[in-house]
């Protein structure tokens, strides 16, 4: 039994890190709750017993905690990791802030789980589309090798929180944004996070960068275009592959069949593939569409589709946790 502290309890992702924990039966002893001032004294339940929510100060840290779940933005991990590594807490970070710092791991379980064992006390859970994206490429990179991929995706609003969901649910009626800088309903915008000086965004950024940091492989060529879609839940990434060598498409289909986390939706005959209604509330990542690129020498395209806010954030992040108790690494 481990004492689990959670910054960013209030938030969208932060619900869901209890929700998970309680479908997974995951070993909690104590429990704290944190967020912001406005959120203080709040009432959370968790196993059918009422959490009350305390504001984030410099001291959160001094309870008995082992493990520290944050999902509050880049900024508050930023200040508070540092805090809690301090107090000997692991913390298992949500944001963008630690990603790429090379002393900290960047883990998907179902590919690099030996990188827990490179932990000092802070843990980056990857991108929501780097997540489910990495994982149909590593057994992809493992067995013909990565020459290059290029990204194109389709985002769901939740990726933006609560605000996405409102532009879009507001926007159904008449037109209205609030958080983004067009409207989303009826609507998609080529623009996720701030655009750089080299006229790509830092969500596509994320991509190319974290996807070579998981995969171990700085060789690969890696292009990105990201893209939000008016929908609520569930992240699709068209990945168009070029491998290094040249392989049968039914070895493909095996491959991914056979690949923990995966679920291969895949008979264009009975119009089957993943789309992000089916992906919701669920924590496999649906690969379909797969077939051959004829452009190209080895060239492969596939469609990947998952729930951004559970396997994409939360659910990775429980996962993680559980393989810092099964790798005694707290």
């Amino acid at each position: 039994m481990v004492n689990i502290g959670i910054v960013g309890a209030t938030g969208m992702v932060g619900r869901n890190f209890l929700k998970i924990m309680e479908e997974r039966n995951f070993p909690v002893n104590k429990l704290y709750l944190f967020a912001s001032s406005k959120s203080k004294g709040k009432t959370i339940n968790f196993k059918n017993k009422e959490y009350i929510v305390e504001e984030l100060k410099e001291d959160s840290f001094d309870k008995p905690i082992d493990i520290a779940l944050f999902s509050a933005g880049g900024n508050i991990s930023k200040k508070f990791a540092p805090i809690a590594k301090e107090k000997g807490i692991v913390v298992i970070d949500n944001s963008s802030a630690w990603r790429m710092e090379e002393w900290v791991p960047l883990i998907v379980p179902e590919v690099n789980p030996e990188a827990i064992n490179k932990h000092k006390g802070i843990i980056s859970n990857p991108n929501c589309s780097t997540i489910q994206s990495v994982i149909p490429l590593k057994p992809l990179d493992d067995e013909y090798g990565l020459k290059r991929v290029v990204f194109s995706t389709y985002q769901s609003v939740s990726g933006s929180g609560i605000g996405g969901l409102k532009d879009l649910e507001k926007g159904l009626n008449k037109p209205f944004h609030e958080k983004y800088p067009h409207p989303i309903a009826f609507n998609v915008i080529p623009h996720i996070d701030d655009f750089l000086d080299n006229g790509y965004t830092k969500e596509e950024i994320k991509m190319i960068e974290e996807t070579k940091k998981i995969l171990e492989n700085n060789d690969i060529k890696i292009t990105a275009t990201t893209v939000r879609v008016p929908v609520k839940y569930g992240h699709a990434v068209s990945a168009n592959i070029e491998l290094k060598k040249d392989f049968e498409l039914k070895d493909i289909f095996k491959l991914l069949e056979n690949f923990p986390g995966i679920e291969v939706l895949d008979d264009p005959t009975n119009n089957i593939y993943p789309m992000p209604i089916m992906a919701e509330g669920k924590d496999k990542v649906y690969v379909g569409r797969i077939r051959r690129d004829f452009s190209l020498e080895n060239g492969l395209n596939i469609w990947i589709v998952a729930d951004n806010i559970r396997k994409g954030a939360a659910t990775n992040t429980i996962q993680i946790a559980e393989l810092l108790l099964k790798n005694r690494r707290l």
